[in-house]
């Protein structure tokens, strides 16, 4: 049974990419373009027969999943396949934070800091090690291989669904993915 990546809508951070200095957007939410492009991805993943949403628990991946998916399937919030952090906008927030914006969902089960923890660059990001992220790909990959029931979707980011696949997807694109490397769609 299929697997779908769903990368998340366009962010306020992603407009004017790539920026040559961080803009200092942290977790960054959806703009207007951006919940245009998930509503418009509820209507393609509508025969998908999706039954399980794991979203990342970044603010942009949430309001993306419950876009395409409220009403529709399960969301459970997951932080391994968070974005990459090397940037403001992957800093997440406390659970306590997310739970009162989204309390439709459960945070329990996060720690108080769930993204990457580490030394700060000058613009106060605790930047990600690449060792550490392809690792933390890689036991994503595996926990993927396993996950029930089926078809689910994973709705998160760029760079980590770059380096699953290959390639950048599009804010939204729908990606058929087999774990280990594998993808097709």
């Amino acid at each position: 049974m299929p697997i779908y990546l769903i990368r998340h809508g366009q962010s306020e951070f992603n407009v004017g990419a790539p920026h040559e200095k961080d803009p200092l957007i942290f977790d960054a939410p959806l703009t207007r373009l951006g919940k245009a492009q998930a509503d418009q991805a509820r209507k393609n993943i509508a025969d998908l027969g999706i039954k399980h949403v794991i979203c990342s628990p970044l603010t942009r991946a949430i309001q993306t999943a419950l876009r395409i998916f409220d009403g529709i399937a399960p969301i459970t919030i997951d932080a391994t396949h968070r974005e990459n952090l090397v940037s403001s906008c992957d800093v997440g927030r406390p659970p306590r934070e997310l739970a009162r914006d989204f309390s439709m969902l459960c945070f329990d089960h996060l720690d108080d800091h769930w993204w990457h923890k580490g030394p700060a660059n000058e613009d106060q990001v605790p930047v990600e090690p690449e060792a550490v992220f392809h690792d933390r790909v890689r036991a994503f990959d595996k926990v993927l291989a396993v996950a029930a029931p089926r078809p689910v979707a994973i709705v998160g980011h760029g760079d980590f669904f770059r380096e699953m696949i290959g390639y950048v997807m599009d804010n939204c694109e729908i990606v058929s993915y087999r774990p280990a490397g594998r993808s097709s769609g």
